[in-house]
């Protein structure tokens, strides 16, 4: 990767980070956390990976992205946003009434969703369902899975991971947000998981750890050359990712703050998308 194609994605990274918390402004709360630690990625997959045209969001050979952490919905509908699929002013409706963003993923009501999420664990075997059909009708398309580690102490997706390997599913990738933290505590306290990359690799995928902030290392990850083994990405990451107030607080799952903590939240990830912006006009 070049060092331009490095700055874009960082600062669209940056980009997804902003509008997702004015979003999240706009109602006072929400899953923050699990979505600021994804933003690298989203930026990576419908920045430089993914072959989507928000002009034909249901494209048949599009590539799709299965959020199974659905409550990370917030970042998916600012990435969408900013890419084009529908306004940006629609950003502030997030779970109103009749809205068309509700707190987690819905494919029936907001455009650029390919499936309905939430339920934890059901996610991963809807990926594999969606991947094992467009390979057996011949599509190019491949399947990016996003899967939370609180998420995987759900034994379905144990279950979709024996499937999905044993089947060679290998237009399907697994990415694993682990950012060591659950809804009431940390996945160390609840339930260690030890080594997921060796775990994915037992199971039959081809696994890698990597740093989840890291737009190159992202890539590199999500276009490695595809074998007969499905991939499975662990992203070493930080709950809240990129806005440090939130990184440091304990319970970050979902917050409901104050307009002027949301402003201080805005202003930080603002200073640096306007340095990033500064150091690309420089280079």
């Amino acid at each position: 990767m070049d060092a331009n194609c490095k700055h874009e994605l960082k600062v669209f990274a940056a980009e997804i980070r902003l509008a997702l918390l004015k979003e999240l402004k706009t109602r006072g709360f929400g899953h923050v956390g699990g979505s600021l630690s994804i933003c690298d990625l989203l930026a990576v997959l419908y920045g430089k990976v993914m072959k989507v045209d928000p002009k034909n969001p249901k494209w048949a050979d599009r590539d799709k992205l299965v959020v199974s952490k659905g409550h990370a919905g917030p970042a998916v509908y600012a990435t969408l946003a900013l890419k084009g699929f529908f306004p940006m002013a629609d950003l502030d409706t997030l779970n109103i009434p009749h809205t068309n963003l509700p707190s987690h993923c819905d494919k029936n009501k907001t455009v650029g969703v390919d499936c309905t999420t939430g339920s934890l664990g059901q996610g991963t075997s809807q990926a594999v369902g969606m991947a094992l059909g467009d390979k057996l009708k011949g599509r190019p398309s491949r399947t990016f899975l996003i899967v939370g580690d609180g998420e995987i102490d759900e034994g379905q997706c144990w279950e979709a991971a024996m499937f999905t390997a044993a089947k060679k599913v290998n237009n399907l990738v697994w990415i694993i947000d682990d950012n060591k933290k659950q809804l009431d505590g940390t996945t160390a306290e609840i339930l260690p998981h030890g080594d997921l990359r060796a775990k994915m690799e037992a199971f039959g995928f081809d696994a890698v750890r990597i740093d989840g902030n890291d737009v190159e290392q992202l890539y590199d990850a999500l276009t490695k050359e595809a074998t007969d083994k499905p991939i499975a990405i662990v992203m070493d990451n930080i709950k809240g990712r990129g806005v440090k107030a939130v990184e440091e607080t304990a319970a970050n799952h979902s917050m409901n703050v104050k307009p002027e903590v949301w402003d201080s939240y805005i202003a930080a990830v603002e200073a640096d998308l306007e340095a990033l912006k500064k150091a690309g006009a420089q280079a």
